[in-house]
């Protein structure tokens, strides 16, 4: 049965159509999603896959048609017919490309405002007034508007990292932490609480703002199941905002190369209730406040005496009690006295 050329790809592009669709949205590619923009990106990526799809379908299978219909039959020793070029074809195949990356950078353009990506303030660390005042006036005395300096790179501010969403600008965060990255750890300091710490802890529903810096090289400060990513830039504090949507504990990740231990630069990122959240916070500053140096996140050796230093450790590499305080006997000219 021969079907008309028009049908038959008219079928063919219903088909790609569906195909593309159904991969685009079941890729599974894309580990969890556990914060409010993770949405846009995964939509963004959706995206991706199903032209990317609908293209392999189409080139590939063009590929595959062409090599069975207009292959050499057997026997045939003569030449195929010369073809100089077909410009209605040329023009398709540049005009197509061109739509699909027009399309896919106004999309991405506007996916990474709604996530705060042109937010001004993103990158520095001033408050939103003191910095809107100190650039109130531009060079030439003439008024502009606060909200194009992330527009505006002769200015010397170019928003770096993800602020406040259009939504909220104005609006203070929930949970405020600084980010510094060194090598090769991550150190996460509440300056609401002076609590320093080697884990990341957030309550879900409520927005944090992380102040990302490094005190060495470039790092990277990258969340998968929150679709976000960052480098933190020595003497340049940048900024990070999101709201988590789901309880969990989730990798941070250094993805930047920095370094002979890039690799095992990670730590852990948990969103928890606001009860658990409030009561990690407690639990951690009471260990702050603790006048007992064993109880403490780290302690400086240098201060403690041999018999201190090696308390802890006195039953697994077997030294008595007795043994330990004539160690602190013998290194403490006082007590000879």
């Amino acid at each position: 049965m021969n079907i008309p050329a028009p049908i038959a790809t008219l079928i063919a592009g219903i088909a790609i159509t569906l195909i593309s669709l159904w991969v685009g949205q079941n890729h599974g590619l894309m580990p969890v999603a556990a914060s409010e923009e993770a949405s846009e990106v995964d939509g963004l990526f959706s995206m991706m896959m199903t032209i990317a799809t609908a293209l392999f379908i189409l080139i590939e299978g063009a590929l595959i048609i062409s090599v069975f219909k207009f292959g050499r039959r057997k026997g045939d020793e003569t030449d195929g017919p010369p073809t100089h070029g077909n410009v209605p074809l040329e023009i398709v195949w540049t005009a197509i490309p061109v739509v699909i990356v027009l399309v896919l950078s106004i999309y991405s353009f506007e996916v990474y405002n709604r996530m705060g990506g042109l937010d001004p303030m993103a990158s520095h660390g001033h408050s939103r007034s003191a910095t809107a005042q100190s650039y109130e006036m531009s060079p030439s005395g003439i008024d502009t508007d606060s909200s194009l300096i992330a527009m505006a790179p002769s200015r010397g501010q170019v928003a770096l990292g993800l602020g406040a969403t259009p939504e909220r600008q104005g609006q203070s965060p929930g949970v405020n932490v600084n980010v510094m990255g060194l090598q090769y750890a991550w150190i996460f300091t509440y300056p609401d609480t002076g609590i320093v710490s080697g884990e990341l802890h957030i309550p879900i529903g409520q927005e944090a703002q992380l102040n990302l810096s490094a005190s060495d090289v470039i790092h990277s400060f990258w969340l998968p199941e929150f679709r976000i990513k960052q480098d933190t830039i020595p003497g340049q504090e940048t900024q990070m905002r999101f709201t988590p949507t789901r309880i969990g504990e989730y990798p941070i990740v250094c993805a930047e190369l920095c370094g002979s231990y890039h690799g095992s630069m990670r730590s852990q990122l948990y969103v928890q209730t606001p009860e658990d959240y409030q009561q990690w916070l407690q639990e951690q500053q009471q260990v702050a406040s603790s006048d007992s140096w064993n109880e403490a996140v780290a302690v400086n050796p240098a201060q403690l005496s041999e018999s201190e230093f090696l308390a802890p450790y006195a039953e697994e590499i077997g030294i008595e009690s007795l043994n330990l305080e004539s160690l602190s006997f013998s290194h403490n000219p006082a007590a000879q006295l």
